[in-house]
């Protein structure tokens, strides 16, 4: 694939620029969304042997990998930040991730059964792209839309996401339906599926060029300071990545209503990462639902979550970002204890738990996401949302790692979902203090990039 050429730069609110960012949402969420539907289920079901691997059962690996995968992604992204903000080349950055993610998503589907070690790594790779491009994709966001637009362009980006990622999911069940042992295109299940896995790798490459034809970078490169000159881009952007992230840790003590809005973040972002990535093999491995049946719990997750996020976007708009985000976190912390009561094999029940995810789902990601922005001074975007990133992962490594070893003490994976309302509640308790006009005031006296701490 080749980068499409750069456009000029936009006035803020370009119409064309703003469809352009929110079309990498739907050619990513095809991924993400066959990631939990599709590849979660396979795993559990297909690539683990059905009397686990050394001992260990599908859903407890699974948990491990999302866990090690948050861990390798909390150690990249600093340098992804850098890359970003002194060489202005978020967009081009953001393309040369996505083509990693989905390369290795085409990869995935020729893992043979029980080849656990070799699905795990090539699912980490492709999950590194996929988190790789998304800290590129929301250091767009600042310089396209004015602060007052935020909470309605972010949410429609996960709307974008929702129905891209829904409509090929729906496609995908389609063609899972039709297979299997009574089905009509002489597929097995697990066949079906690994198709629907590649297509989702095409969809992910094809709909990124076309948002990168409308979508234009943002900003201008930053001067790298003074100790770097000269030594190559590929040893200085770690350097000041990692040394910028320890600065920025630092600088935030002096911010005390940012550093509260991050210490809320990690904690509820950890709980909403962790049930997003572990339903499908909890479905599978502890509920011993059907392949089918969490597919076509995913699809009514994404068509409800359109509504969802737009919902929250107009919610933002009357009782404002943060209040909003409080009710879905309530919400969210139902949906952890139902989650515990769900019956084995009943599908009604589990479908009604899904419909209360979508609604919530988007409003969360996406007002927290806008909210940040609100509160960090433009100039260094792409370094707070890397920073944003960072701390995304580092949250997501601690809810699976709870999840994988209850689940292992308990033998199942019950007590082990009930455990991550703890997330939902620690973090929404402190979301709760945190004042957005005073967060946003203290950041707009951050130490600019030319300054002489910056560095």
């Amino acid at each position: 694939m080749t980068t499409p050429a750069d456009p000029a730069a936009p006035a803020r609110n370009d119409r064309r620029s703003i469809f352009g960012w929110a079309m990498y949402d739907w050619a990513n969420s095809a991924y993400i969304t066959v990631m939990g539907a599709v590849i979660a289920p396979l795993f559990t079901g297909t690539i683990v042997p059905e009397e686990g691997w050394n001992g260990w059962s599908g859903a407890t690996i699974w948990a491990w990998v999302i866990s090690g995968a948050a861990t390798l992604l909390f150690l990249l992204m600093p340098v992804l930040g850098a890359a970003a903000d002194y060489g202005s080349a978020r967009r081009s950055f953001l393309l040369r991730f996505a083509v990693l993610g989905a390369v290795f998503v085409l990869i995935l589907p020729f893992i043979p059964d029980g080849a656990v070690p070799w699905f795990v790594l090539v699912a980490l790779v492709a999950n590194i792209g996929y988190v790789g491009a998304n800290v590129f994709y929301d250091a767009l966001l600042p310089g396209l839309v004015t602060k007052d637009r935020m909470d309605r362009v972010s949410s429609k980006g996960y709307a974008y996401g929702y129905v891209g990622g829904g409509l090929y999911l729906a496609l995908a069940m389609v063609l899972i339906f039709l297979s299997g042992d009574d089905g009509i295109t002489g597929l097995s299940s697990s066949g079906a599926a690994r198709i629907a896995i590649f297509g989702s790798g095409i969809w992910w490459m094809g709909f990124t060029a076309y948002s990168l034809r409308h979508m234009p970078e943002t900003g201008s490169p930053l001067q790298l300071p003074e100790r770097y000159a000269g030594i190559p881009a590929w040893r200085a952007y770690p350097a000041v990545g990692f040394r910028k992230t320890l600065t920025t840790v630092r600088t935030l003590r002096r911010f005390p209503q940012l550093l509260l809005f991050v210490v809320a973040y990690i904690f509820y972002n950890d709980g909403i990462q962790t049930v997003i990535g572990i339903s499908g093999a909890y479905a599978e491995d502890t509920l011993q639902l059907s392949l089918a049946v969490i597919g076509l719990a995913f699809l009514v997750v994404q068509f409800v979550a359109f509504g969802g996020a737009l919902l929250f976007g107009v919610m933002a708009d009357r009782m404002g970002s943060k209040r909003a985000i409080i009710w879905s976190l309530a919400v969210w912390t139902l949906i952890t204890v139902a989650a515990y009561f769900l019956p084995a094999g009943r599908i009604p029940p589990f479908l009604g738990v899904a419909v209360v995810i979508g609604v919530v789902l988007g409003g969360v990601q996406a007002l927290s996401r806008s909210l940040y922005a609100t509160m960090i001074p433009e100039e260094s975007a792409a370094e707070f949302f890397g920073f944003y990133t960072v701390f995304s992962k580092f949250s997501a490594i601690w809810g699976p790692l709870v999840f994988a070893i209850v689940s292992r003490a308990t033998g199942s994976g019950r007590p082990a979902i009930l455990a991550i309302a703890a997330f939902f509640l620690v973090g929404g308790t402190l979301l709760t203090l945190v004042n957005p006009e005073r967060a946003a005031a203290q950041g707009r006296e951050w130490p600019q990039p030319d300054a002489p701490d910056a560095g």
